[in-house]
Order: structure tokens, then C-alpha cells, then sequence
């Protein structure tokens, strides 16, 4: 059985509550004009996606009041009282009336054209999407983009007009910028705001994955994994027996002995597994934990602070990231309207 640690990623995607996590990537070189792209990196799928946002204020209804005035009357013999004029009500200038919109958040409408041209986007990059898995996966990632970009303008990030055409200069040649538009549905003005949005949304989440440390406490991890149950029951038998885990371990992959490294935790994105694993102490093996890959026993070598590995860098900032977009939905106004 294999627990290389190219296995272990393969083993933290099947226990990802979501495989497909976002990742939002700015590229101000691209020679295409296309600001990123949904793409595959690595093994994972990541959803790379130009932040589409339009701002319109939400709509509410005005209602004139009209002033109601009497007028004097006149009393007994000659009076120099004036007669008191009638207020009269100012014109107000009617409510702009919000383009059809899937959602609202915090006062900013996602409009449908903006939906419906991420949506094509993502199907062109995934053709074989199932649709209304594609849909919510889109809704998810433009409201997570709305609200990136308003935290980056509380934290007062600006981007000026300068800065706004200095990187619409280096996307691209303009007929290249004209034919991305044409080809997702936005003009010249429309594109500016997605990729004004597109700026505070990259910049508000590198200051959160730049809190994320490079290293941290984790666990040396081995591992023996079985695909059945009766096997892995098998396994808690002997080792309860006295048999040596390291042995086990070898029996059932030769190749790496069941190393998995070191891992932090949140890295294997499971909370059973994540709980159980981080409750050993060194030197002691876990029961059994099933998951998607199949039946897990694993051992802690050793716990110490240690410096993550690329791979669990980039995890831990993933889940800083998503971590920080549940908190601010559950604190945000979001109205969906589809």
C-alpha cells in the first residue's frame, strides 16, 4: 500500500470538505489580456478567476411628501398679517433602478451579466461541469471576491486611475483586451471596475496568507493503510499484540515504509482525522480512521516545531483564506436572488 507523500496529497484531497478550493491569482504580465484564467495546478484543481463586480447602490423607494398648508383667514376689521405661503416639495430625482442581479453583498449587487460571463468562463475552462455545480461554484467565488475587496478598501488600499492603467498596459495589446471582452460580454468601463475589483481582492488576500507563519508545531507522521476494513482490524490486532508498527508499516509499503512526513495541523483537511492525529503524543498509534482513501493507523514519531514544506505552506494559507471568507459571511449581509 502506498503512503508516499505524493499518496498523502492524494489523501488530503479525498478528505478536502470541498476539492476544489479558490485561489485567486493576478497576473499583471499576461501577453493575452486575459488577467487569470481557471486553470489546473498541480493535481488539485484551483479556480483562478478575474474578480467580476459591478458597485451599484441599493435600491430603495422614495416617496414625496407634500406640504399642506392654511391659509389665514381674515380677522375682524384690517389686519397687516401676511398670508403664510405654501411649502411646496422639492423634485427628487428618481431611484436607479439595479440591473437584474444574482445576489447582494453588503450592498453591492452581483449583476447577472457579470454572473453569466464568469459562469462561461468556468465552462469554457471545464466544459464537462455539471451545471448547477458550476453555478454555485461561480456564485461562491464572486461573492468571496466581493467581499476581499471590501475589507482591502476599510483597510484603505487604493487604486488610483494611474494604477488602473498601468496594469490594463501591461495585459496586453488593446485589440488583445478587446477581444477578452468580446469574447466574456463587458465593455471598456465595465472592464475597468472587474479589474479595479480584481486588484483590492489579490491585495486583501495576500495580507491574509502573508499572516500565515513558514513554520510551526507539527507531528512526523507514519502511517499503515488498508483498503478494507477487515484488514485494518487485522493490523489494530497485532500492533495491540506487540508487533512492531515500523515492521507493519514495511510489510505494507515496502517502498516508503508509511512515511508521511511532517504535517501540521488542518493539513489533512479532516477534522476526525485532523483531531486524532494532533490527541497522539510521540511514540503513540492511533485506532482505526476511515476516509475516502480507505483505512488509516498512524504513529507519531515525534511532535516539534518545524518548518512547513511548500505544499503545507500553501495548504495552511488556503485554509487562513477560507477560514477568513466563513467568518466574514457570517457577519456580512449577503441576499441572494436567484
Amino acid at each position: 500500500m502506498c503512503s508516499s507523500p505524493i499518496c498523502l496529497r492524494k489523501i488530503r484531497l479525498l478528505l478536502c470538505l470541498r476539492a476544489a478550493w479558490v485561489v485567486w491569482i493576478t497576473n499583471p504580465s499576461a501577453s493575452s489580456g486575459q488577467e487569470s484564467i481557471y486553470k489546473f495546478v498541480g493535481t488539485r484543481q484551483r479556480r483562478v478567476s478575474t474578480f467580476l463586480i459591478y458597485n451599484f447602490q441599493m435600491r430603495f423607494t422614495l416617496t414625496l411628501l407634500l406640504a399642506l398648508g392654511l391659509s389665514a383667514c381674515a380677522s375682524f376689521g384690517t389686519s397687516n398679517t401676511p398670508t403664510p405661503t405654501i411649502p411646496t416639495a422639492t423634485p427628487q430625482p428618481p431611484t436607479p433602478t439595479p440591473p437584474p442581479s444574482v445576489a447582494m453583498v453588503n450592498g453591492e449587487y452581483i449583476t447577472q451579466v457579470e454572473f453569466d460571463a464568469e459562469l462561461n468562463r468556468y465552462k469554457t475552462a471545464f466544459p464537462n461541469a455539471e451545471d448547477s455545480q458550476a453555478r454555485q461554484i461561480v456564485l461562491d467565488d464572486l461573492i468571496a471576491q466581493y467581499l476581499l475587496a471590501q475589507a482591502a478598501r476599510e483597510e484603505n488600499f487604493e487604486v488610483t486611475e494611474s494604477d488602473l492603467q498601468l496594469r490594463i498596459d501591461a495585459l496586453g495589446s488593446p485589440d488583445a483586451i478587446a477581444q477578452w471582452q468580446s469574447a466574456f460580454g463587458y465593455d471598456d468601463a465595465s472592464f475597468r471596475v472587474i479589474l479595479k475589483r480584481s486588484i483590492e481582492s489579490a491585495w486583501m488576500r495576500d495580507k491574509i496568507i502573508a499572516d500565515v507563519p513558514n513554520s510551526m508545531e507539527q507531528i512526523h507522521l507514519r502511517q499503515i493503510l488498508t483498503y478494507n476494513e477487515a484488514d485494518a482490524q487485522a493490523v489494530l490486532q497485532r500492533l495491540t499484540a506487540g508487533e512492531d508498527f515500523d515492521e507493519l508499516a514495511s510489510l505494507y509499503d515496502p517502498v516508503t515504509n508509511g512515511e508521511l512526513g511532517w504535517v501540521p495541523q488542518g493539513y489533512l483537511l479532516s477534522a476526525e482525522a485532523d483531531q486524532a492525529v494532533f490527541a497522539l503524543q510521540t511514540g503513540e498509534v492511533s485506532g482505526i480512521i476511515s476516509t475516502e482513501a480507505g483505512f488509516h493507523i498512524f504513529k507519531a514519531v515525534e511532535r516539534a516545531e518545524h518548518e512547513l514544506t511548500p505544499d503545507a505552506l500553501l495548504t495552511m494559507q488556503e485554509l487562513a483564506l477560507k477560514n477568513w471568507i466563513t467568518e466574514q459571511k457570517e457577519n456580512s449581509n449577503i441576499v441572494l436572488m436567484q
